[in-house]
């Protein structure tokens, strides 16, 4: 996608809020992303790694990894592990990480450059939102590993107005998502050869209500945590 920026409507703060699409979005949040408290990103990764099980000896591969969490997390459990990312700006982030840069992929995760079967998992986090048609991605993930894992803001979140949003040099932006319903997910899974192994709807909890208490919105925490902030689903070929 190209670099199409547009100013939208005023928040509730009086603050205006720039959408930008993903490309954008990422090569302008990339030199912030990993220091700014994300309490969704948080409670994503406290419920994929309760659930991934040993990776020692397993190939692993990290879609659309951003600054390299996933791909990292493998290494360090033993498994090799590669991550796959369309944005320059992430990738140059993750590559300056130890022991990250040869583990690294520029590639499109609806059109992976990778060949057939190659992993025993593979993990795309936070990403499919991004996607207007997630029908390739699924046949990509299906083709190239053996479980998948999905994770992504969850659809009632999305629908109460949950966006992905991040401050760079006093100015707020808005990255342009789509909704995906769970419904859709399994069908496009299903049409890709995979069946459930498990899903959470997990919402937001103590662990996550520092990242609310450092950004001054502790105000903020309990209605939040009423909503089920995200969907992490497990498939595995049928």
């Amino acid at each position: 996608m190209g670099a199409e920026v547009r100013r939208v409507a005023e928040t509730s703060l009086g603050k205006s809020v720039v959408l930008v699409d993903v490309q954008e979005g990422y090569r302008l949040w990339s030199g912030t992303y990993d220091r700014d408290p994300n309490p969704v990103l948080a409670l994503e990764r406290r419920v994929i790694r309760e659930r991934l099980g040993p990776l020692s000896g397993r190939c692993v591969l990290d879609i659309a990894t951003g600054t390299g969490f996933w791909l990292e997390f493998a290494l360090s459990r033993g498994a090799r592990a590669f991550g796959i990312d369309l944005s320059h700006e992430m990738l140059a982030a993750a590559a300056g990480k130890p022991g990250l840069r040869n583990h690294l992929i520029r590639g499109d995760m609806k059109l992976l450059p990778l060949k057939d079967a190659v992993a025993d998992v593979a993990i795309c986090s936070l990403a499919v939102g991004y996607l207007p048609s997630i029908r390739n991605l699924f046949r990509e993930l299906a083709r190239v590993a053996r479980r998948v894992i999905v994770s992504d803001l969850h659809e009632i979140a999305v629908q109460a107005g949950w966006r992905r949003c991040f401050d760079v040099g006093g100015r707020r932006y808005e990255i342009q998502q789509f909704e995906h319903s769970s419904e859709e997910l399994d069908e496009m899974a299903k049409s890709a050869g995979l069946r459930v192994d498990w899903r959470v709807a997990a919402r937001l909890a103590e662990p996550e209500r520092p990242f609310f208490v450092q950004a001054g919105r502790e105000y903020a925490f309990e209605t939040a945590s009423q909503i089920p902030a995200v969907l992490s689903t497990c498939w595995s070929k049928s």
